[in-house]
């Protein structure tokens, strides 16, 4: 029984990645850029709950819309300022912005909050499932995380395929040049798709704060590289590829740190992605893409 508690604390984590992952492969499948000042928009999420339900007072949901939609607007920001003008630039200009704007968050998030870790209070009121006579425990943010994934995957593919600016979404991540001539929006629809993944951000940090309930200014930083080794996992660019990396990692993280080693479970994680990568470099689900020269 022990494997099985130890499998489902698994896929709730991978489901929390998953939804990080998410915010990773939208951009980069569309925008074709490595947003690595994401995981940093968690723990401002987390930051902005923990105000607002701690210290002002407010309802556990009002906390996390108002949080979902400071960072949609952190998102949209950050792109407008930091990456729009960087366009058409180096892949190398992109990457070293974006840990810029890490940085920058992280130290803001410093001087405003300080550097102690705060407790965060669960915003989850599910009551644990306790099956088997005892034996297996499901807490009640594994069950809301879990639901979340399934829900946020589900409507997020619909959207992309069933909405004008899902549509959008998929010419630009075909052809920018083309889809501009064809009437797109690219900028907009390019700042949907921050708004998007930031708004995901948020929620993934108060999922994961509430199932660990500690935050600090650098919160966000090893989620955000896990989960984007689960969406290079998945096959970045790949919405299901997202939700299947994210999955596989947090079950692999998980058995590690249960059956050999909890110092050793992050560098067997990055091991595995080492050995998929050698064997299919696009990812599980990755297609591979052919450049005319």
């Amino acid at each position: 029984m022990s494997f099985l508690n130890y499998l489902i604390n698994g896929i709730s984590l991978g489901s929390v990645y998953a939804i990080i992952a998410l915010g990773y492969t939208m951009v980069y499948g569309i925008a074709k850029m490595l947003n690595f000042a994401h995981g940093d928009v968690i723990m401002v999420g987390g930051f902005v709950v923990f105000t607002m339900s701690t210290r002002m007072g407010l309802s556990p949901v009002l906390s996390v819309l108002v949080s979902i939609v400071i960072c949609t607007l952190l998102g949209m920001t950050i792109e407008r300022i930091a990456y729009k003008p960087l366009r058409n630039a180096t892949s190398l200009a992109v990457l070293i912005t974006a840990i810029g704007v890490s940085y920058f968050l992280q130290n803001l998030a410093l001087i405003i909050f300080g550097s102690d870790i705060k407790l965060f209070t669960s915003v989850v009121k599910v009551k644990p499932l306790v099956i088997a006579d005892g034996q297996i425990t499901i807490t009640g943010e594994t069950i809301v995380t879990i639901l979340c994934c399934m829900i946020i995957m589900t409507v997020l593919t619909l959207f992309i395929k069933k909405t004008k600016a899902g549509q959008a979404m998929l010419a630009v991540s075909e052809d920018k040049g083309a889809a501009e001539l064809m009437g797109v929006n690219v900028n907009a629809t390019i700042s949907l798709t921050f708004a998007i993944g930031s708004g995901l951000a948020a929620i993934a940090g108060v999922l994961l704060c509430s199932a660990y309930p500690s935050l600090n200014p650098y919160t966000g930083s090893m989620p955000g590289i896990k989960a984007f080794v689960a969406a290079v996992f998945g096959g970045i660019g790949s919405i299901p590829g997202a939700l299947i990396g994210g999955i596989l990692l947090g079950v692999i993280e998980s058995l590690s740190k249960s059956y050999i080693s909890s110092q050793m479970a992050d560098a067997i994680v990055f091991s595995v992605l080492i050995i998929v990568l050698l064997v299919k470099p696009t990812g599980l689900l990755g297609k591979k893409i052919s450049e005319k020269v």
